[in-house]
C-alpha cells in the first residue's frame, strides 16, 4: 500500500484543492456572476458530454488499465497501444458527420421554455471528444503508476479555468455567451497537454500489426462500453432531464446540492487513480491475497476518511445554504444527504469496481451497467415526473440504485473470490458516524446575527466552530480505536499518541 497511500495522499490534496475552487465556483461564483439560468445551461452542456462520452471513447481507457499489465515485452505493449489510440474514432468521425440529427433528438427532449440550449448543442460534442481522448491518455500514464499530473489535469485544471473565466464574465472582460465558447476551447487544451505528458511518461513504437489478443480486446471493450456508459448515466441522466419539465434554472439549483453530497467521494476519486492498475497487476498475477489486501485497505481508509466528510457536509449544510444568493438553491438538504449517503456507501466497498471490471469476470458489469442506466432512469421517471417528489426524486432514485446494485456487486466479489471488504473496524467506524451524526445534525451554536454589507454572515462562523468541533472529536476517537494503521502512522509522525 505503499505506492498507494503515497500517490493517494497526493492525489487527495489535488481534489480537495479542486473541490475547494468547485465550491467557491458552485456556491458563490457561478449564482453571482453567471445567474442560474446561464449557470443551469453550463452544467446541462457538461453532464449531456458526460452521458455521451463512454460511448465515444469505445471503452479504450478501460481497456488499456485491463490489458497493459498482461504484456512482457515492450513490442507487444506498442502494438497494444498503437491499436487502442484509434478506437474512439470509429464512433466518434461517424457521430461528428451524423450531429445534425443528433442536435435534434437533444432538442426534442427539452421543454420549449429552455430553447436557449439550441444554439450551443455543438460545444457538446467537442467537449465528448477531448474528454474522451483525455480519459485515454490518462489511463496511458496510469499504468506507468504515475496519476498525479493527470489528477491535476482532471480535477483541478477545469476548476481553476472556470474560476478565471466567471472572474471575467464579473469583470465584463469577457460575455455569459462567450464564456461558453471559451470553457469548450479550454477542454481542447486540456487534451493536447494531457497527450503531450502521456508521451513524455511513455512513447512507443507505433506499430500497424494488431497485437495477439486484439478480438479479446475488442470483446472487453464493447463490454465497458456499456458499463461506462451506465456509470455517467447514472452520475448525470438526473440533470440532463430536468429541462424536460422544469426550467434550466432549476439544473443550477440541483447541481448545487449535488455537488455538495458528492464532496466527500474526493479520497475515494484520489486512491482509485492508483488503485485500478494495483488490482488489475494483482489480478493478472493471480494474487488474491494481494487483492484481498488491498480490497480490505481501501475500503477502511476510504470509510474513514469519507465518514468525516460526510459528517462535516450535513451536519453543516442547513448553514451552506443560508450562504446561497437566491431563495431557489434553498431547501436541498435531503438531496444532500441522499447524495452523500450513495457516495458513503460505495466508500466503504473500497476497489470493488476495479476487482470485477479487471477480473476475467468483466463480464457481469454489462447486465450490472445496464441495470443501473434502466433502473436511476425509470426511478427518475416516477420519482420527478409522475410522482412529482421534485429534485428530492432524483436523489432518492440516485440512493436507491447505488445501494441495490453495489450491494449485489458485493456479493458477487465474495461468491467469485470469498472475500469482503469489512473487517470488525468496520462496525467501529459505522458506529461512530451514526452516533455523531445523531448529536450533531440538529445542533448549532446559537451566534447573534453579524451582517456584512446588509448579509447575515453569521452561519460562516456557525459552519466553521461546528466543524472544528466534529472533526477534533471525530479524529480523536478514531485514533485512539485504531480504527486505521495506515492512518495511525501517518499521524504518529507528527504528533505524540
Amino acid at each position: 500500500m505503499g505506492i498507494v497511500l503515497k500517490q493517494s495522499f497526493k492525489n487527495t490534496l489535488i481534489i480537495y484543492l479542486a473541490f475547494l475552487i468547485g465550491g467557491v465556483n458552485t456556491i458563490i461564483f457561478y449564482p453571482e456572476f453567471l445567474g442560474s439560468k446561464f449557470y443551469g445551461l453550463v452544467v446541462y452542456l457538461l453532464s449531456t458530454s458526460n452521458i455521451i462520452m463512454p460511448f465515444l471513447a469505445f471503452g479504450a481507457h478501460f481497456t488499456m488499465i485491463k490489458f497493459f499489465s498482461s504484456y512482457e515485452t515492450k513490442e507487444q505493449k506498442d502494438r497494444f497501444l498503437s491499436s487502442l489510440i484509434f478506437l474512439p474514432l470509429i464512433i466518434a468521425l461517424p457521430l461528428g458527420f451524423l450531429w445534425d440529427y443528433m442536435h435534434e433528438l437533444i432538442m426534442s427532449r427539452v421543454s420549449d421554455g429552455n430553447k436557449n440550449i439550441e444554439s450551443y448543442t455543438f460545444s457538446i460534442y467537442i467537449i465528448t471528444v477531448c474528454c474522451a481522448y483525455f480519459e485515454f491518455f490518462y489511463s496511458w500514464t496510469k499504468v506507468q503508476l504515475n496519476t498525479v499530473f493527470g489528477n491535476v489535469l482532471k480535477e483541478l485544471w477545469n476548476r481553476a479555468i472556470q474560476m478565471i473565466l466567471l472572474v471575467a464574465v464579473f469583470l465584463e472582460w469577457i460575455t455569459k455567451v462567450e464564456f461558453i465558447y471559451y470553457l469548450t476551447a479550454a477542454y481542447i487544451l486540456r487534451t493536447l497537454v494531457m497527450m503531450f505528458y502521456a508521451f513524455k511518461v511513455y512513447l512507443p513504437k507505433f506499430h500497424f500489426k494488431l497485437p495477439d489478443n486484439f478480438s479479446e480486446i475488442i470483446k472487453y471493450s464493447a463490454y465497458i462500453i456499456l458499463a461506462g456508459s451506465a456509470g455517467a448515466i447514472l452520475l448525470d441522466i438526473d440533470k440532463n432531464m430536468i429541462p424536460g419539465k422544469d426550467t434550466i434554472e432549476k439544473v443550477a439549483y440541483y447541481t448545487v446540492a449535488v455537488f455538495m453530497g458528492s464532496f466527500i467521494e474526493a479520497p475515494s476519486r484520489a486512491m482509485t487513480q492508483i488503485l485500478q492498475p494495483l488490482t488489475s497487476k494483482s489480478l493478472n498475477d493471480s494474487d488474491i491475497v494481494e487483492v484481498e489486501n488491498l480490497y480490505k485497505k481501501s475500503s477502511i481508509n476510504l470509510f474513514l476518511v469519507g465518514g468525516l466528510f460526510f459528517l462535516l457536509v450535513n451536519c453543516g449544510v442547513h448553514e451552506l445554504f443560508k450562504l446561497m444568493p437566491e431563495k431557489g438553491y434553498a431547501g436541498g438538504e435531503y438531496v444532500v444527504l441522499m447524495i452523500s449517503l450513495a457516495k458513503l456507501y460505495t466508500m466503504l466497498l473500497g476497489n470493488n469496481g476495479a476487482i470485477i471490471g479487471n477480473s476475467k469476470f468483466y463480464r457481469i458489469t454489462l447486465p450490472l451497467g445496464v441495470g443501473m442506466a434502466l433502473s436511476v432512469y425509470f426511478l427518475n421517471k416516477l420519482f420527478y415526473f409522475e410522482l412529482d417528489f421534485g429534485t428530492d426524486g432524483l436523489a432518492m432514485a440516485t440512493l436507491i440504485t447505488i445501494l441495490f446494485f453495489n450491494t449485489v456487486k458485493l456479493f458477487f466479489v465474495k461468491s467469485k473470490f470469498s472475500i469482503t471488504p469489512f473487517t470488525d473496524k468496520s462496525w467501529k467506524m459505522f458506529l461512530i458516524i451514526l452516533v455523531l451524526f445523531a448529536s450533531f445534525y440538529f445542533w448549532n451554536f446559537s451566534l447573534p446575527t453579524i451582517e456584512v454589507f446588509n448579509r447575515d454572515i453569521s452561519p460562516v462562523f456557525n459552519l466553521i466552530l461546528k466543524s472544528i468541533l466534529i472533526a477534533v472529536v471525530y479524529l480523536f476517537v478514531v485514533i485512539k480505536l485504531s480504527i486505521s494503521d495506515q492512518i495511525n502512522a501517518l499521524v504518529k509522525r507528527f504528533v505524540k499518541l
